[in-house]
């Protein structure tokens, strides 16, 4: 994957169990659970399906105190994942799941009350090192900004946000990331835009109720690739109408677009013309499901025909040109072998299953190398 020229806004670096965000630490990616929470089998095994597809970051609604005992025994069973807790109003669930192991509380201090039950709530995360997250969402603004702004507008979202700020400044917490969505990608990236000018806490990035899979796709991509080509955001969730994995997946696509952070391979496919000397679509699905348990950056090469297919495979790790009967493989920008067209998935899966061995092997060794070195220095 080539290095992305993009300049990332500095920020504060918070901790988010065992992930840190914001700072030099990467982009993280972030999904919820849409499990009900009480069904406490259903909702780690959609945690742990969401960390295999690569998730950083998972969060739980904790909508009463029942949830929160729940949240208490699914964090038993899925340890070393950083947890979120999603709270709205009552500073009492956030108290309880702070005792339960949760690792950042998704709690706006303006809205639970009190004074002292914001100064509970901040004592219970600095006693036990966790971080929270202040979420001002467009269709949630407060009603007196409704009525001065008469509509979600930037402005509005960050006078929202830095109310949440305030509070949390005058009792010198500063461990919090800050989200300001909207679903309207412009309103997105103006609020997004004015809030980084006004602090230095990592950004929590996402187009809010984007929709279904196709559309919320597609305008989390353009709202969320619109703010980390400015360098801004810290950590992200695409929230689609679809399951949490896909989420994931998606969040990771848009990294790797714009070279940030890989997940997996990067696939370069054509969308195949009558020159394709193979059916480029059904070798394309097959191989992404078959090889969607790969977590090692890689690049892959499948074109069609010989046109565009040599340059394609000079640049990725592994290459395909295709042809018939016989297909021209490259490694690492070389020519290097003719594989049979007609097995074409078999072949590149297995090629790419071994040149993950290879990389794993190859970085296990600079791990060595490095600790070596550092015992000898």
């Amino acid at each position: 994957m080539h290095e992305s020229p993009i300049k990332r806004r500095q920020t504060r670096k918070i901790r988010v169990g065992s992930v840190f965000v914001g700072g030099d630490a990467p982009i993280t990616v972030q999904t919820m659970t849409n499990t009900e929470t009480c069904d406490v089998a259903a909702t780690v095994d959609q945690i742990r399906r969401c960390v295999s597809a690569g998730a950083d970051i998972v969060r739980v609604s904790v909508p009463s105190m029942e949830a929160a005992e729940a949240f208490g025994l699914i964090r038993q069973q899925v340890p070393g994942v950083p947890l979120v807790a999603d709270i709205h109003f009552d500073h009492r669930i956030a108290l309880a799941v702070a005792e339960k192991g949760v690792d950042c509380l998704r709690i706006n201090p303006g809205n639970i009350g009190s004074d002292d039950k914001v100064r509970e709530v901040v004592a219970a995360a600095r006693h036990h090192g966790i971080s929270m997250r202040i979420g001002v969402n467009a269709g949630s603004l407060e009603k007196d900004l409704q009525k001065k702004y008469g509509e979600p507008t930037g402005e509005a979202l960050l006078e929202s946000a830095m109310r949440h700020i305030d509070i949390l400044d005058r009792l010198n917490f500063h461990e919090f990331k800050v989200s300001v969505k909207a679903s309207n990608v412009f309103l997105t990236l103006d609020a997004y835009r004015l809030l980084s000018a006004q602090i230095d806490n990592p950004l929590h990035l996402g187009v809010t109720e984007a929709g279904v899979f196709r559309s919320g796709t597609v305008k989390s991509a353009i709202a969320l690739g619109g703010l980390l080509l400015d360098g801004i955001g810290d950590t992200l969730r695409v929230s689609l109408a679809a399951e949490p994995e896909d989420e994931v997946k998606i969040g990771f696509d848009i990294l790797k677009s714009l070279g940030i952070r890989s997940n997996g391979i990067n696939f370069i496919a054509c969308p195949s013309c009558s020159r394709q000397e193979f059916d480029v679509i059904r070798v394309m699905n097959a191989l992404e499901a078959r090889l969607e348990d790969i977590r090692t950056p890689m690049d892959v090469s499948v074109i069609g025909c010989k046109v565009n297919g040599p340059g394609e495979a000079k640049e990725a790790d592994i290459g395909v040109v295709g042809a018939a009967p016989r297909s021209l493989v490259y490694r690492n920008g070389e020519k290097s072998h003719l594989i049979d067209t007609s097995r074409l998935v078999d072949e590149i899966e297995a090629m790419v299953r071994a040149r993950v061995a290879e990389k794993e092997t190859e970085k296990a060794a600079e791990a060595a190398r490095l600790i070596v070195r550092a015992a000898s220095e």
